[in-house]
């Protein structure tokens, strides 16, 4: 299986810094079709309305933190099957549980290629 270049994909994250880079680098990778989210309030209303194929949140944000809206994500039956992989600024962060309740994990910093070796398990080859 792989996946479409023009497939929607979501980033979560308060940093605007961090979604520009994240952002450019599934450019690099070759897809197209990106939104964006500053937090899980706005990324849960955004997905209300469209189905993403992916969803790359940070874990360390406020008011909800990334765990926080993968929890709300599964449980929700119209999102729960959504591939969602979570950014980490450490790795202490999260518990064993709350990693494996991800499709994928990656510590910052990572590169197109260390994020693409993250993608592959979740999507297929691209």
């Amino acid at each position: 299986m792989s996946v479409s270049m023009t497939a929607p994909i979501l980033i979560v994250d308060d940093y605007n810094t961090m979604i520009r880079i994240m952002r450019n680098l599934l450019r690099q990778l070759g897809f197209t079709n990106i939104d964006e989210a500053s937090d899980g309030r706005t990324a849960l209303t955004k997905m209300s309305q469209k189905n993403y194929a992916l969803v790359i949140s940070d874990s360390t944000m406020a008011p909800m933190t990334g765990m926080e809206l993968l929890q709300r994500v599964r449980a929700d039956d119209r999102t729960k099957q959504t591939p969602f992989v979570m950014v980490a600024n450490d790795p202490s962060e999260g518990s064993e549980a709350e990693r494996r309740a991800a499709n994928g994990y990656i510590l910052k910093p990572f590169n197109a290629q260390s994020l693409k070796t993250k993608l592959v398990p979740v999507f297929g080859a691209f």
